[in-house]
């Protein structure tokens, strides 16, 4: 074939790797090839597209609709994919297990949205808990979390930590601690990634350990950058943002982990770059140093990926 024989010879010249050979090569000669990541995120996007028409509807027609015609649709659903999920998951295992099948995932995560709608939608219409409502937050955090362990799913355990990191802030304010948001965010970063050392050290899904990292770690930077871009606050938000920055950069070429690599490296720049161009008097300068540290920038992070890419 003559597209293998240009394939094969610009590989031998070096204009193509030889990956990239391969892949090129196996389109050429419509061999399959997996659409996985593809219609994994398709499935995605579809929960969360239905999830959040359901929201809209009940948000906007509940009144006309009736209190039954919300809550009966909305526990049936939960009810189905509950059954579906308890039929056909494999027995518990504090290692990692392999979804049944290739929509399992998504499925949980469908139920696990719907009943935080279901529960948005009781304190809403009737106020059960009143000025405690935020214990329901702590009650989808604590369903999700425990299903996310049994049905070992990434998806559902990083919404219970987006639930807890709710109920975490609204909690801590009824304590009369005057914290600001970068403090609540702070504690609350600290507290997930211990928690998630602590039950990975104990070999309870230990593979669980990155979702609780990555939760933990754009928490930490998110505060640690408000902090370093206020104009009112110290140098000292920024010293904690650069050597977060750097254990992260450290970590994360140690453990091959190239997110966290991507977190240092964008969460520093921006906070470094954002005091830099204050002391700038604008014009040309601030231009040149955007453009010169823009490129430096994206140039270092594409040779660390491609180190990445060659270990792996």
């Amino acid at each position: 074939m003559s597209i293998q024989r240009d394939l094969d010879r610009w590989r031998a010249a070096g204009a193509i790797t030889p990956d990239q050979c391969a892949t090129l090569g196996a389109l050429a000669r419509r061999e399959r090839f997996s659409l996985f990541i593809e219609l994994n995120a398709l499935l995605y996007l579809g929960v969360v597209a239905f999830v959040g028409g359901v929201g809209w509807t009940v948000q906007t027609y509940f009144s006309s609709l009736g209190d039954a015609a919300v809550l009966v649709p909305l526990t049936a659903v939960l009810a189905v994919c509950g059954w579906y999920c308890v039929s056909r998951a494999a027995p518990y295992a504090p290692g990692q297990v392999a979804s049944p099948t290739f929509a399992f995932d998504y499925v949980l995560y469908l139920a696990c949205l719907v009943f935080a709608v279901e529960l948005g939608y009781v304190e809403f219409r009737f106020h059960l808990l009143k000025d405690n409502w935020d214990n329901y937050l702590l009650a989808s955090a604590i369903a999700c979390a425990a299903a996310a362990y049994r049905f070992d799913n990434r998806f559902v355990m990083s919404l219970a930590l987006s639930s807890l990191a709710g109920w975490f802030g609204v909690r801590f304010s009824h304590f009369g601690l005057h914290l600001g948001v970068r403090e609540y965010a702070l504690a609350y970063g600290a507290l997930v990634a211990f928690v998630g050392v602590s039950i990975a050290r104990a070999k309870i899904k230990p593979h669980f350990l990155e979702t609780y990292l990555h939760v933990a770690a754009n928490a930490l930077f998110v505060a640690l950058l408000s902090g370093a871009m206020a104009r009112d606050a110290g140098l000292v938000w920024l010293a904690g943002l650069l050597i977060a920055s750097g254990v992260a950069i450290d970590r994360g070429i140690r453990f091959k982990r190239f997110a966290f690599v991507l977190y240092g490296v964008i969460y520093g720049y921006v906070g470094l770059s954002s005091r830099i161009l204050r002391e700038i008097d604008g014009g040309t300068s601030s231009l040149a140093y955007i453009v010169v540290s823009g490129i430096v920038v994206v140039a270092a992070l594409v040779v660390v990926s491609r180190r990445f890419g060659r270990e792996e």
